[in-house]
C-alpha cells in the first residue's frame, strides 16, 4: 500500500501531557489519534495481531503467541488470565518469582499463619469506651491487632440481604474476593445493620439474625480474639470459632500483600505492574498493540515484531541526480507485492531525511531504500529495523530473502 493512500500523518513530537512513552510513539507514528482512537495504520496493526493468533503454530496456545511477540507475561491459574509486565502498566499483580504463581492483587491468595494458638478461654464482656475502631480497641486493651476480629457489613444488591464479614483485625478485606463469593454488594446503612442485631463500631457475628455470615479462613484458625459485643461501648474477649458463632461461608476474603508467603511454594510474593492481555478467554488485541509500543521501541520510534507491524517492509527512495529513483522504487514496489510481500511504499516527494525518520518511527521490521548509487550497480539497500547493519543486495537475493515461507 502506498503512503499517500493511507493518509498517514506523523508528528515530530508528542504533547507534553501524553500518557506514556509507548502511547507517544503510537501517536507520533500515526497509529492513534490524540484521544487514543485507532487510525488506519493502527487498525492494520491490530488486524496483523489477530491474523497471527490464528496461525497454526499459535492458535489456542497463548504462551507461545505472547513469547513470539516478546511480551513478558505471567499466567494466573486462578482466573486463566495472562498479564503483560511493563513499567507503565496500570494494574497490580502479586507474583511469586520462585514458582511463577501470579494473580491480580485484589484476588491473590497467600499462605497465612495464625498469630498465636492457645486453649480457648471463656468469653468475657468488657467495657471499651470510645473504642469503635480496631486501632483504638487494641491500644485500650494493650493487645496486638492480630488478636482482634474486625466486622464489615454490606448489603447484597440482588436480594438486599445483610452480608456480615469477619476478618482478623490487622488484615484488609478484599471486596473483589467478597463479590466473587456473594455477588455485588454495597455498604450497609446503619438502619440495615441495626435490623440484624449488630451495633456499628461494636459488631460481631455473635447473635446476629437475618444475615449471611462470611468468616475469613484465618479467623477460624485463630483463638481468643476480641470481637464486638453488639452493644455500644462493649467488646467480648476470647471469642472462638465455631464455639461462639457459626458461618454461612468460610473463605479467604482478605488481601494478600507483598512479602506474604506464596500459597504454592512459600516464597515471598512481589508486587508488579501489569496489564491483562488475555482475559475471559479472549486476547485483547488493541491493548496488546499498546503494550508492544511500550516494550518494543527505541529513541527513534517503534520497533514492532513482524506479527504486529502493519507492513513487513517500508520501501522508500532517495532522490538521485542522474537516475529516476522514484520510478525504480515504484517498479520494485510492484515486484515485492506480486511476490506476496506486505509493503508500505513511501511515495511522497519529501527529503530523504524525513523518510528515514518516518521509517524508524513507524517501525516496520525491514526498510528497503532505492538510491542512485545502488541502482547503478543493480543493488538495493536493506536494513532490519532492530539492527544497525545496512546491506546492499541484488533484486533476486532481495526477493528470495524476504519472500513469505
Amino acid at each position: 500500500m502506498k503512503y499517500s493512500e493511507l493518509s498517514i500523518q506523523t508528528q515530530r513530537a508528542a504533547p507534553a501531557d501524553i500518557r506514556t512513552e509507548g502511547f507517544a510513539f503510537l501517536y507520533r507514528a500515526g497509529y492513534l489519534s490524540r484521544t487514543g482512537e485507532l487510525l488506519p495504520l493502527g487498525q492494520l496493526a491490530v488486524q496483523q495481531l489477530e491474523q497471527a493468533w490464528h496461525k497454526p503454530e499459535f492458535e489456542a496456545n497463548v504462551q507461545n503467541y505472547l513469547d513470539r511477540l516478546g511480551v513478558p507475561t505471567s499466567h494466573s491459574e486462578d482466573t486463566g488470565e495472562y498479564f503483560a509486565q511493563f513499567k507503565n502498566a496500570g494494574e497490580e499483580i502479586l507474583l511469586c518469582p520462585a514458582c511463577g504463581y501470579a494473580a491480580r492483587h485484589e484476588l491473590a491468595r497467600c499462605h497465612r499463619q495464625p498469630f498465636s494458638q492457645e486453649e480457648p478461654q471463656p468469653v468475657e464482656k468488657v467495657l471499651t469506651p470510645e473504642c469503635s475502631t480496631i486501632a483504638q480497641l487494641a491500644l485500650f486493651l494493650g493487645i496486638p491487632q492480630q488478636k482482634t476480629c474486625k466486622a464489615l457489613m454490606f448489603t447484597r444488591l440482588q436480594d438486599e440481604k445483610l452480608i456480615f464479614v469477619a476478618v482478623r483485625g490487622d488484615l484488609q478485606m478484599s471486596e473483589a474476593k467478597l463479590k466473587t463469593l456473594v455477588g455485588e454488594v454495597r455498604l450497609a446503612t446503619p438502619q440495615e445493620i441495626s435490623a440484624c442485631g449488630a451495633v456499628p463500631g461494636y459488631a460481631s457475628p455473635i447473635g446476629l439474625r437475618n444475615s449471611l455470615i462470611v468468616v475469613d479462613e484465618l479467623v477460624t484458625l485463630s483463638s481468643n480474639l476480641v470481637a464486638g459485643a453488639n452493644e455500644h461501648g462493649y467488646h467480648l474477649k476470647n471469642t472462638n470459632y465455631p464455639r461462639d458463632y457459626a458461618a454461612n461461608l468460610v473463605a479467604d476474603v482478605c488481601l494478600a500483600n507483598p512479602t506474604d508467603k506464596c500459597l504454592a511454594c512459600g516464597a515471598p510474593l512481589e508486587l508488579r505492574l501489569a496489564e491483562p492481555v488475555f482475559s475471559d478467554g479472549q486476547l485483547l488485541f488493541e491493548k496488546l498493540l499498546m503494550i508492544l509500543a511500550e516494550i518494543a521501541h527505541d529513541e527513534k520510534g517503534l520497533a514492532l515484531p513482524a506479527e504486529a507491524a502493519p507492513f513487513a517492509i517500508y520501501l522508500m527512495n532517495v532522490p538521485g541526480k542522474t537516475l529516476d529513483t522514484a520510478s525504480a522504487a515504484e517498479k520494485l514496489y510492484h515486484l515485492l507485492t506480486d511476490a506476496g510481500l506486505s509493503v508500505l511504499f513511501d511515495d511522497r516527494n519529501e527529503r530523504a531525511g524525513i523518510k528515514f525518520n518516518d521509517a524508524d518511527l513507524i517501525g516496520c521490521p525491514v526498510r528497503i531504500t532505492v538510491g542512485e548509487r545502488g541502482l547503478q550497480n543493480g543493488l538495493f539497500e536493506i536494513k532490519q529495523r532492530r539492527d544497525t547493519e545496512i546491506r546492499q543486495i541484488d533484486l533476486d537475493t532481495l526477493i528470495a530473502e524476504l519472500r513469505p515461507v
